[in-house]
């Protein structure tokens, strides 16, 4: 089974993400908008369910304290010449967010997970397969505006990802609370 570990944005933050997406010239180009907001921790890949078990039990070990983050702005990867995703950061000035993942890339590294070297707190809005005009998406992408209001993350999950053709569906696996 294809696994990942994130938290979840809650309701008021997914309005702002719909506000964004529907501010997106989607006429320039084919872009995949983003239908379930969550911010992705660590991707596993596929793992079987004894891994799964394993998993669960080290995410267990860790302690983390709520926090509060807010949406910063609109950004892309992987840089304005090539753009492929679309996507809105998380406020990490403290950097609790970046806390919690390297804690679980640690716990995780102690069970045959490599780390990850590169990790930006965002949240995808849509993948961009092509575009016909790349400068007036980048003016597009500067023009959106959306509600920045802080929320709390005080849990994250071991996710379950089946691929279909109407694209990912997401399950719990487990629930881990500060």
């Amino acid at each position: 089974m294809r696994c990942f570990i994130a938290f979840e944005i809650p309701e008021e933050a997914k309005q702002a993400f719909a506000q964004a997406q529907s501010q997106l010239d989607i006429n320039n180009g084919k872009l995949k908008l983003t239908k379930d907001f969550h911010l992705t921790l660590k991707f596993l890949g596929e793992i079987d369910e004894n891994k799964a078990e394993e998993l669960k039990s080290k995410l267990n070990e860790i302690k983390f304290n709520p926090f509060e983050t807010s949406l910063t702005d609109i950004g892309f990867f992987p840089d304005e010449n090539y753009i492929r995703v679309i996507w809105i950061g998380l406020n990490d000035r403290e950097n609790k967010i970046k806390d919690l993942q390297k804690q679980i890339d640690e716990k995780l590294n102690e069970i045959g997970f490599k780390e990850d070297k590169r990790f930006h707190p965002h949240i995808t809005l849509a993948r961009v397969k092509f575009t016909k005009d790349k400068e007036n998406l980048l003016k597009n992408l500067k023009q959106i505006k959306f509600n920045k209001k802080p929320f709390k993350v005080n849990e994250f999950k071991l996710k379950k990802s089946t691929l279909t053709q109407e694209g990912p569906l997401y399950e719990d696996m487990a629930v881990f609370k500060a």
